[in-house]
């Protein structure tokens, strides 16, 4: 007969070795829960998705849960490592892993791309992401009465751009987007749909956005992994001399902070339509402040940002605003520039 509490510490010490102690999707720390056939260690949130998948993963809690000793033996000998090992073993470079923060869909199409599709355990010429031109259709809410309709997409590598179509594609594309500036981020929640992606994009020089769903999971998360894909060739022929690991986090960006600040100057003001935040060590700083003669504000709780060219002041609605704009930019330029952080801030100068 199984010892539950020797089997129960034998878990708990599996699960604190350092290739175990994050989950094994989305790197959240301590994870609590278990598949006891695929031999991994994952959190709470992973855990419901592979219970979703109960003719690939079985999900047991590690301290609540009763675990025969033949099932913890198979724990034993196989481990987060050995499951990376196999089941991540041909990621593309730029596919999008997702972290613990990430929204569901993500984090869902990870896993039943590893465990279900069985994508990486071998080695791909092709994949739908990763050919030359990807199309399809995509849900897009509309500029004037904000209704979605269902509009054509074609992404090519051929040009690097993103096009996409009314419904009579014989007048041709009614936006060509250049990749060179296009970003893309989920959210679902300012999009009102669970698979909702926000692609981000410069036209003469001011930023614009395309809202945009797939009913589908697995499609949408294609699109995504599309635009990395083509991003990543981008930048590799932009940026020939640099590594992946200085391209990959430019493949596409998460927001860090998102919100309003009335724009001001310390005499007028002036609109521009992005600033440039580069490192601490090129001059840039940022700092809380309660300005002086700033007309026309309702708020007053300052931020201050200095670049070598000029300063700008924001202001923010309450305290605990500025505090979280001051980290978040902070946290930006504790970064070393990239190459291709100084092209973009040299075209932002000339700009003005």
């Amino acid at each position: 007969m199984a010892n539950r509490e020797k089997n129960k510490k034998t878990l708990l010490e599996l699960v604190k070795l350092p290739e175990n102690s994050c989950c094994a999707d989305c790197g959240a720390a301590d994870p609590d829960w278990a598949s006891c056939t695929l031999g991994i260690f994952v959190c709470l949130n992973c855990s419901g998705t592979h219970r979703n998948l109960p003719s690939v993963s079985r999900i047991k809690s590690i301290r609540l849960d009763f675990w025969d000793d033949e099932l913890v033996q198979f724990m034993k000998a196989n481990g987060n490592r050995a499951a990376k090992n196999l089941y991540e073993k041909f990621v593309p470079v730029f596919y999008y892993q997702p972290q613990p923060d990430d929204c569901e869909v993500l984090r869902e199409q990870w896993i039943r791309a590893k465990y279900e599709r069985m994508e990486f355990t071998e080695e791909k010429t092709e994949r739908p992401y990763t050919a030359g031109v990807y199309e399809g259709m995509l849900w897009k809410k509309g500029k004037d009465n904000g209704q979605f309709l269902e509009r054509k997409f074609v992404l090519s590598v051929h040009d690097f751009t993103l096009k996409y179509y009314k419904e009579d594609e014989s007048k041709g594309p009614k936006a060509t987007i250049s990749v060179k500036d296009l970003n893309a981020t989920f959210q679902p929640e300012k999009i009102g749909h669970a698979y909702g992606l926000q692609i981000t994009y410069c036209v003469d020089d001011h930023t614009r956005n395309l809202f945009v769903y797939h009913k589908n999971g697995r499609e949408i998360v294609n699109w995504f992994n599309a635009i990395r894909a083509i991003r990543h060739v981008y930048l590799k022929t932009a940026f020939p001399t640099a590594s992946d690991g200085d391209l990959i986090p430019w493949i596409t960006r998460s927001y860090l902070k998102e919100g309003y600040m009335e724009k001001t100057g310390p005499l007028d003001a002036i609109e521009l339509g992005v600033v440039f935040i580069g490192s601490e060590n090129h001059g840039y700083s940022v700092r809380e402040c309660v300005p002086k003669g700033t007309r026309g504000n309702k708020w007053k709780c300052g931020v201050i940002v200095e670049t070598p060219d000029r300063q700008f002041v924001f202001m923010c609605e309450q305290e605990r605003d500025q505090r979280e704009w001051v980290e978040a930019l902070k946290t930006v330029i504790s970064k070393p520039m990239m190459p291709q952080d100084y092209t973009t801030e040299a075209n932002i100068r000339r700009r003005r």
